[in-house]
């Protein structure tokens, strides 16, 4: 249940007990998420996710079943006593079948299950978060203009992956990974609440920066954190933040010719241990966003998000 949910008032004068107005229960909320010990919350998360006592994490994932109605019809493995703990759960694989992968020629593939936050052009160097908010590109990407050059006036889609999404990350478009960024940072809530009142939320929070070459030019895949997030992992380089001791810190892989790293159309490139958002970026000269994604819209991983020329 949200705090704000449970904060009432108790008017002397006689009247029962009601709920505050939305607006001041909003504040207080937002207050408390800002004085909110995000880095000790998560680590609590860490390893309570990580507990193999089969007596806790069996109710721990029963429960977490249960409270997000979550549809185990899906998952590889479909009983709570299949997993080794709680966070092997909530990044369980799906059954093959589960997800169809759009196989057209030119097409681009949603790498997640979750809803599109917002999308569309990248103006000015600037991304639009929400309800009025919008943070740059240059603070998204820590800075790195090189980066921004890649994909400013370029097209955006920013996709949340709720509590009960699946929640690994699969590419877009098979691509060769030119480089990594690391950027230490918050972990705010990525819910609607904040993205709509925090200011600049996505570029303030903790995340992981890829760029891939691809046939459709360069495509960034950005992996935000939020509270509660352990840990974000990709399949080349494991738990980054764990790898870089919450340090920033870039790697840059175009030097290895002898040995790139190549990813597939679909294939699984990262994960999040608990949810979070992940914003792609494409260069608009080559790509064009389908007309479903829009803000609001749920779609999952496979679906078509685009094409390109």
């Amino acid at each position: 249940m949200c705090l704000s949910h449970l904060i009432i008032l108790y008017k002397p004068s006689g009247e029962s007990i009601t709920t505050l107005s939305r607006s001041f229960q909003k504040r207080l909320f937002l207050t408390v998420i800002y004085l909110l010990p995000h880095h000790l919350l998560s680590a609590c998360v860490h390893w309570l996710a990580r507990i193999k006592w089969s007596l806790v994490k069996n109710c721990l994932i029963r429960l977490y079943i249960h409270h997000y109605k979550i549809d185990m019809s899906i998952a590889a493995s479909t009983h709570a006593a299949d997993y080794t703990n709680f966070n092997s759960f909530f990044t369980r694989a799906l059954k093959p079948e589960a997800r169809r992968i759009i196989d057209s020629t030119g097409s681009i593939a949603c790498p997640v299950d979750g809803t599109v936050s917002e999308a569309g052009k990248i103006i000015n160097g600037s991304l639009y978060q929400a309800k009025g908010h919008y943070y740059t590109l240059e603070n998204l990407v820590g800075g790195s203009q090189k980066i921004v050059r890649m994909f400013d006036n370029g097209h955006f889609a920013t996709l949340y992956l709720s509590p009960r999404d699946y929640h690994r990350i699969h590419m877009p478009l098979g691509g060769t990974l030119q480089e990594m960024c690391y950027i230490p940072g918050r972990l705010f809530s990525v819910n609607e609440l904040s993205t709509q009142n925090v200011p600049g939320l996505f570029a303030r929070n903790e995340r992981v920066v890829t760029v891939f070459d691809t046939d459709a030019g360069p495509m960034g895949v950005i992996l935000v954190g939020a509270l509660f997030v352990s840990s974000i992992e990709t399949v080349w380089a494991g738990d980054v933040a764990r790898l870089t001791k919450g340090k920033y810190k870039q790697w840059d892989y175009r030097d290895e010719i002898a040995y790139p790293i190549k990813l597939k159309f679909g294939q699984e490139m990262g994960r999040f241990n608990m949810g979070s958002t992940v914003i792609v970026l494409f260069d608009a000269s080559r790509v064009s966003l389908a007309q479903n994604i829009v803000a609001g819209n749920k779609i999952k991983f496979g679906e078509p998000m685009g094409h390109y020329e």
